[in-house]
């Protein structure tokens, strides 16, 4: 008899574990029909311009304008933002707090270990702010290692922290920040002597603040670090495969059709920031 109640309650647990493994799989097949049935996608952004940002009530930006165009094609309307800081943005994906990153983000090797990445947008490249004259005549990251009484602001979990690092900058130079006003505010108050951040980052934020007494680094080198000129993608958990791959085709369709400069220009972009023939799976390497 003990061998036989055993013998049910492996069979049940069995049953139970195929019956978790084949929900878990519809789950995930069926993510884009959910959100079609729903009508809306929830979008996690940074409020960086220009890639996505909230102006008086209403979600902006390159990367969000992409986004609505692309879920407006699969049969969703409606996109909603979820506010978080950076590095929050890839942890709250994957919790379910949103059902898309749609942050200008960058595909890094690491970060496709723990997330999937649509195809490229967009590339661009690094910009430095410092204060007006540059008076710590600073061109480069390797300016900055040289003198290690030097201070730079940086967004925290960006790729800059990296290519700081890459180019010799020591971590106890580094001042991180939790966000881009956070960034150019270091270097107006002195807690910092430069910041950076994508060109196109940097530029729109010295125009919003407004600030007269600080400037970009008109002749900075880019860095010859991997990952210069970065590319950015939207972002999507691991399992929303047919998602993303609906999201790939639609956003194929934009590159062909030239929608996708128009949206880029419309957002402070220029063609030398189309991504090309550049694909998520040469920058992820065998992550992705």
């Amino acid at each position: 008899m003990k061998k036989i109640i055993l013998y049910l309650g492996l069979l049940a647990l069995l049953i139970g574990m195929v019956g978790c493994s084949s929900d878990q799989s519809a789950s995930s097949e069926d993510t884009l029909e959910t959100l079609k049935k729903k009508g809306v996608v929830y979008v996690g952004f940074a409020n960086e311009k220009p890639y996505a940002y909230e102006e008086n009530g209403e979600l902006k930006g390159e990367a969000v304008d992409i986004a609505k165009e692309i879920f407006k094609q699969l049969g969703i309307e409606k996109v909603e933002g979820r506010l978080a800081e950076f590095n929050e943005l890839i942890p709250g994906l994957n919790a379910g707090k949103f059902d898309v990153i749609t942050a200008g983000m960058a595909i890094l090797p690491n970060r496709c270990e723990k997330v999937d990445f649509a195809e490229p947008e967009y590339q661009v490249g690094d910009a430095l702010v410092v204060k007006k004259g540059n008076p710590k005549n600073l061109h480069s990251y390797e300016d900055i290692a040289k003198q290690p009484d030097i201070k730079i602001a940086v967004m925290s979990a960006s790729m800059e922290v990296d290519y700081l690092k890459q180019s010799g900058v020591k971590e106890e130079q580094i001042v991180l920040v939790p966000d881009i006003p956070a960034v150019i505010d270091a270097v107006k108050t002195g807690r910092a002597d430069a910041a950076t951040g994508t060109q196109l980052t940097m530029k729109s934020a010295l125009q919003s603040a407004g600030q007269d007494e600080l400037e970009l680094v008109s002749d900075f080198q880019q860095p010859d670090v991997e990952g210069i000129p970065s590319y950015g993608a939207a972002v999507f958990r691991q399992d929303d495969d047919q998602l993303r791959e609906a999201y790939n085709k639609e956003l194929q369709k934009l590159k062909d059709s030239g929608k996708l400069l128009e949206i880029l220009q419309k957002n402070g972009f220029g063609e030398e920031n189309l991504p090309g023939d550049m694909t998520t799976a040469q920058l992820c390497g065998n992550s992705q």
